[in-house]
C-alpha cells in the first residue's frame, strides 16, 4: 500500500443518507456496528438499506464482539458486507477459522490498547487477518469512546499487514496524529458526530480538509 494512499473509515453509520454523503466526501469504508448493546447497532437490513445507497469500491464493515461465525456469516450475507472487524475477545485461531467460512470478505482485527503487551499481542494476529486495528482501552466500552490511544506507544508498530489507527481522532488532532503515527489507515466515529450514530457532515468535511491541507504541504 503506497503512503499517499490512506484508508479512511467512518464507524457507527446508521443513517442511508449520511452514508451515502460520507462516501461522496472522500470515505473509502464505512463500519456498521453489529454489536447490540451499542447505541450505534444496526441491523442486518439496516445495513443493506445503507449499502444499497454506496459506490461498488467503498468498502462496507460490520463491527463484531465475541459473535459466532454463523451469526457472522448470515449478518454479512444478509447485508452486503465487504468486511468484518472483531472487536471483541476473539482469538487468532477464531480469525483463521472465520477466514475458511468467508473466503473472499475482509477480517480486521481490533485491539484496545494500553501497554506495550497489547501491541505485542496485535503482532500475533497479523498473519491470520488482512488488517489490524488499534484503539483506545475503555473498561467497558469497545470502542466509540472518544478516548485518544497513547500515539507515542504505536509510533514503531510495523506488522506485516496493513492498520488502521483509531481512538479518538478528530478532525482537530488528526494532523497531529498523522505527524506521530503512521498507519495505513484512520478509524473515526464519535470524533465526528452529533451524538452515537448521527454523524455531523461539517466534521466530516472537516477531516477531509485537514486530510488535504496535511497533503499539500
Amino acid at each position: 500500500m503506497s503512503q499517499n494512499f490512506m484508508r479512511i473509515k467512518i464507524c457507527g453509520i446508521t443513517q442511508p443518507e449520511q452514508g451515502k454523503a460520507i462516501a461522496s466526501l472522500g470515505a473509502t469504508a464505512l463500519g456498521f456496528i453489529c454489536v447490540s448493546a451499542s447505541p450505534r447497532y444496526v441491523k442486518a437490513e439496516q445495513i443493506r438499506a445503507v449499502v444499497e445507497q454506496l459506490p461498488e469500491n467503498i468498502d462496507k464493515i460490520g463491527v463484531f464482539a465475541n459473535s459466532s461465525i454463523e451469526e457472522i456469516s448470515q449478518i454479512v450475507e444478509d447485508s452486503g458486507l465487504t468486511g468484518v472487524q472483531l472487536h471483541g475477545d476473539e482469538s487468532p485461531e477464531f480469525a483463521v477459522q472465520l477466514r475458511q467460512s468467508l473466503r473472499n470478505v475482509e477480517i480486521i482485527k481490533a485491539l484496545r490498547i494500553r501497554s506495550v503487551e497489547d501491541i505485542d499481542q496485535a503482532i500475533t494476529y497479523d498473519v491470520c487477518v488482512d488488517t489490524l486495528l488499534l484503539d483506545a482501552y475503555h473498561p467497558q466500552q469497545l470502542g466509540g469512546t472518544g478516548k485518544t490511544l497513547d500515539w507515542n506507544m504505536v509510533q514503531q508498530f510495523s506488522p506485516s499487514c496493513p492498520w488502521l489507527l483509531a481512538g479518538g481522532l478528530t478532525p482537530d488532532n488528526i494532523v497531529e496524529a498523522l505527524s506521530q503515527v503512521h498507519p495505513n489507515g484512520i478509524d473515526l466515529s464519535s470524533g465526528v458526530e452529533v451524538k452515537p450514530g448521527d454523524k455531523d457532515l461539517d466534521k466530516v468535511a472537516k477531516l477531509f480538509e485537514m486530510l488535504a491541507s496535511r497533503k499539500a504541504r
